[in-house]
């Protein structure tokens, strides 16, 4: 009898495998980070390739952990990093260029002269989404026009475009099946929400060949096996989904009008809006959640792009921490971070901004700022863009966010969820598996195989960890969320320059 469900949880940074039991414990994990390469500024990519592999290599290490074989695992899961876009050979399976990465912003002139032509409004109609380089059409509109040969091979039908979850799919079942789901097709910004079909208009206006693209499915059925030479035995694939959307599964945020956010690389905050989407007028986009049980469910979302991504500068590049572990303890070093306020926008800035042009600046600095208040002020800085979108949110749906789920890597910190709740003025909710992306996943793929029976199921897994409330006195709120606003508006000063 089967004992796991395994969830493969692709993100930005690192690659890593969860075992899950029937109760949603984790049995075994195994985790390996991956390059990151900047070729120019703002530029961001990814090895598919070393995707792949680093992938397959914690998957087999999870097993191994615990002396699990293929027979132990009911199905398998995936959550992905989304927009990436990866452009690969049909027949060899060999990338024709590094992965373009979400974060990466080369395309932001041509997504300017798109909105110059009047097509701001016609992309956010049909796709919900807001005209930007952070989403993957243009990363493949890129790939076809810059490298060589490659839209006249894929007008002939020999390239394949996918998201991290149809290359990782299609790597898994050797090349055999080759789909996304609705919540990473909805992501691409090629996708019509209203119809569930890709955009014919929008395709010839980007000039994609549609032969180019997968099959979209449900983030909850039975894709295809493993090839048995990867993990020892076949095993059904049966669920996919954009790790945000994941999370927001994995978080049992089921009735509209719950919302989580996750800490990860950037932060992602998701209000589930049910049957319906709900069209943002203050900079949030409107996304699939997922497809299960013949229905769509809708998202209302604010994206920040650079999030866990500034503790990790602090660590790599300036060398102030020696582990993202070690910003909580420094943070604390220091009661303030005396006037200074850090505004990490090294990619630009995402909701409720957009703004591709802006980069990130250190402001407020005196001489007895030291590397305590700058530490202090960069997990700051997390806290701050959550609460613009939550502001943004509240603005949209037209009500006050009673509760915040908190989870991914940065939910941990202590310090950063209490000052999450004393700046957005509201309980922050950490749950002890603070891996809902991963669970999200295997949710997923268990309800495919019937290795849970039903949602309600679900409800019975997790449970809370820690409630943070708020505590800072609201004129002390409204004085640091001012000078964080007036901290955003000099960055996008100086950029406008």
């Amino acid at each position: 009898m089967t004992k796991y469900i395994m969830a493969l949880d692709a993100g930005t940074t690192s690659n890593r495998c969860i075992l899950f039991d029937q109760a949603g414990r984790i049995c075994s994990s195994a985790q390996k980070e991956f390059t990151q390469y900047f070729p120019k500024p703002g530029w961001v990519e990814h090895d598919p390739e070393e995707i792949w592999c680093t992938q397959l290599e914690v998957a087999r290490q999870a097993m191994a952990n615990i002396g699990a074989t293929a027979r132990d695992i009911a199905a398998v899961g995936v959550a992905n990093q989304r927009e990436t876009a990866v452009v690969w050979d049909k027949k060899t399976g060999k990338p024709i260029h590094r992965a373009i990465v979400w974060q990466c912003r080369r395309t932001a002139g041509y997504c300017d002269e798109l909105k110059a032509q009047g097509y701001t409004e016609i992309f956010r109609q049909k796709t919900g989404l807001v005209l930007d380089a952070y989403f993957s059409a243009t990363k493949l509109r890129w790939l076809l026009e810059e490298v060589p040969g490659a839209r006249a091979r894929a007008e002939k039908g020999e390239l394949l475009f996918g998201t991290i979850d149809t290359w990782l799919i299609w790597k898994l079942t050797g090349g055999k099946t080759y789909v996304t789901d609705y919540s990473n097709a909805s992501r691409t910004m090629l996708f019509n929400i209203h119809t569930l079909q890709w955009d014919k208009e929008i395709l010839k206006q980007l000039a994609i060949p549609a032969c180019m693209l997968p099959t979209v499915q449900p983030s909850s059925c039975i894709y295809g096996v493993s090839d048995p030479s990867l993990l020892g035995a076949p095993i059904p694939i049966g669920g996919a989904a954009g790790d945000q959307q994941a999370a927001l599964f994995g978080q049992v945020c089921f009735s509209p009008g719950e919302a989580k956010n996750t800490y990860g690389t950037g932060c992602f905050l998701l209000m589930n809006t049910g049957g319906v989407p709900v069209f943002s007028k203050n900079g949030l986009v409107t996304t699939i959640a997922w497809g299960l049980d013949g229905k769509v469910t809708y998202a209302l979302e604010g994206s920040v792009f650079v999030a866990g991504a500034a503790i990790q500068w602090l660590r790599d590049e300036m060398q102030l921490i020696k582990s993202a572990q070690d910003s909580e303890f420094q943070a604390q070093k220091v009661p303030d971070t005396n006037g200074c306020y850090v505004v990490p926008a090294f990619t630009g800035l995402g909701a409720p901004y957009w703004d591709a042009y802006a980069r990130g600046a250190i402001l407020g600095l005196t001489r007895g700022v030291n590397r305590y208040h700058i530490i202090r002020a960069t997990l700051d800085s997390i806290a701050y863009e959550v609460c613009d979108i939550v502001s943004a949110m509240e603005a949209d749906g037209g009500i006050r966010l009673t509760a915040l789920k908190a989870d991914g890597g940065a939910a941990a910190n202590n310090y950063l969820m209490q000052t999450q709740a004393d700046l957005i003025g509201a309980p922050v909710a950490r749950p002890r598996c603070v891996e809902t992306t991963a669970m999200g996943a295997a949710y997923f793929a268990g309800l495919a195989v019937g290795f849970w029976e039903s949602m309600d199921t679900l409800l019975a897994n997790g449970g809370v960890d820690r409630v943070f409330q708020p505590s800072m006195p609201e004129v002390e709120r409204q004085k640091r969320l001012k000078g964080w606003r007036q901290a955003v508006g000099q960055v996008r000063m100086e950029t406008a320059l």
